[in-house]
């Protein structure tokens, strides 16, 4: 569908609008489709659950009963603007911004999902340094900027419009969404960055025209993301018990780690074939069997990842010289369960094709040894597979950026102490 007055497809535009941000960028969404019709929240907020990262039974399915994450995202990374530590009356500001959104919007997919997380900087603001690692740089090629901001914001929705009109409140810029009153937390609170970027059929196709991606648009019109292959299959991901803290000051919360990733395409979409993205992306075995068809929606809800390959990971790199991302990850499982779950979305920001990779879990020494795995190095060396040559996709990403991020329960999101 094209915008009848620039020729612009409307799932282009909405992205574009929602990469671009501010009170402009809402009007023009607001002109173009105007606000959807979504339901307020609940009156009674004790209704919702008690961790932040809740989300899943709000999202839509797919046939496979694969959880579908919102299209729009945007993270907003804040600076606590006080000196010392916050006291009751921030908190309260806080809080009452956080629980005029809720009642605003119904939470789900094609309403509203938002949530904060706090650094390790903003606990050692009450003296603490144990409260959850630093960020650090996670494999000897890689020397990403740590993001060391007090705060981060991950907000979501289907609707452009939603998403940017619950950022426009936070930063004071609206009193009033859908009919709720509505207050910001710029009393507290100072932006210090903004990221942004989109997931779902269509959207990594539409935005192709970027550095990264080879100018013949070779982004299937399918895939939800820009390496061309579904992600996020249910049984490869950790549920939210799974990721939830089980005890001590902050049961019943998460850690998040956001880190981002530029995208280096050229070879994938123009050199490697077909097979070799499959057996790079999944598993050898997977393009020897042809198990994979088009963007990988015919493997239901599991890549697939069976002894065969997780259990072959070495054998694979000496005599196929290939080894499969998949298969390497799958390797930090526990009791054969998946420790991480993945919230990660693309992005054009600064021009480039990225990845925001956002991973919820119990520890972030969960997220580290899954990165490990990821890393391959026990795989390097006796091999045709190199510290990043034919091992998974490591050669066609370049981090640039790592944060960690302790998310609480609801009932401590708004300035927490060290030691609630």
């Amino acid at each position: 569908m094209s915008d009848s007055t620039r020729g612009i497809p409307r799932r282009e535009f909405m992205k574009a609008a929602v990469a671009i941000g501010g009170s402009a960028a809402l009007a023009a969404c607001v002109d173009r489709g105007g606000m959807p019709d979504v339901p307020k929240g609940p009156s009674d907020l004790s209704t919702l659950p008690k961790r932040q990262h809740a989300w899943n039974q709000y999202l839509s399915t797919d046939d496979y009963g694969n959880f579908v994450a919102a299209r729009h995202k945007i993270l907003l990374f804040l600076n606590y603007s006080g000196d010392g530590t916050p006291d009751e009356s921030e908190r309260e500001t806080v809080e009452k911004s956080f629980r005029s959104l809720e009642h605003a919007y119904k939470r789900g997919n094609d309403g509203l999902l938002f949530s904060i997380g706090y650094s390790p900087a903003y606990f050692e603001r009450f003296g603490a340094d144990d409260v959850l690692p630093k960020p650090k740089a996670l494999a000897s090629f890689e020397s990403p900027k740590l993001d060391e901001q007090d705060a981060v914001m991950q907000i979501e929705s289907d609707h452009a419009q939603v998403a940017l009109a619950a950022e426009q409140a936070l930063l004071g810029n609206r009193d009033e969404l859908n009919g709720v009153d509505v207050s910001g937390i710029t009393d507290v609170f100072e932006k210090a960055d903004r990221r942004t970027g989109f997931v779902g059929h269509g959207l990594p196709a539409d935005n192709q025209d970027v550095n990264g991606i080879p100018d013949s648009k070779p982004v299937p019109e399918k895939a939800p993301l820009y390496m061309g292959f579904k992600s996020g299959f249910k049984k490869n991901q950790a549920s939210e018990d799974r990721v939830t803290i089980q005890e001590g000051p902050f049961e019943g919360g998460t850690t998040k780690h956001v880190s981002h990733i530029n995208l280096h395409l050229d070879q994938w979409y123009e050199q490697d074939s077909r097979d070799q993205r499959v057996g790079k992306m999944f598993c050898p075995v997977h393009a020897e069997q042809n198990k994979v068809k088009g963007v990988g929606n015919n493997l239901g809800d599991s890549s697939e990842m069976d002894d065969e390959c997780i259990d072959n990971v070495k054998e694979h790199a000496r005599t196929r010289g290939i080894v499969g991302h998949s298969q390497k990850s799958a390797r930090a499982r526990k009791d054969d369960s998946p420790v991480i779950l993945r919230r990660d979305f693309d992005s054009t920001d600064g021009g480039q094709a990225g990845l925001h990779f956002v991973a919820i879990q119990r520890s972030i020494e969960d997220f580290n040894k899954t990165r490990t795995e990821m890393n391959g190095d026990d795989l390097s060396g006796n091999s045709s597979v190199g510290e990043r040559l034919n091992n998974g996709i490591l050669q066609y990403m370049t981090v640039t950026r790592r944060g960690n991020f302790l998310v609480p329960p609801r009932s401590l999101r708004s300035l927490p102490t060290a030691n609630p």
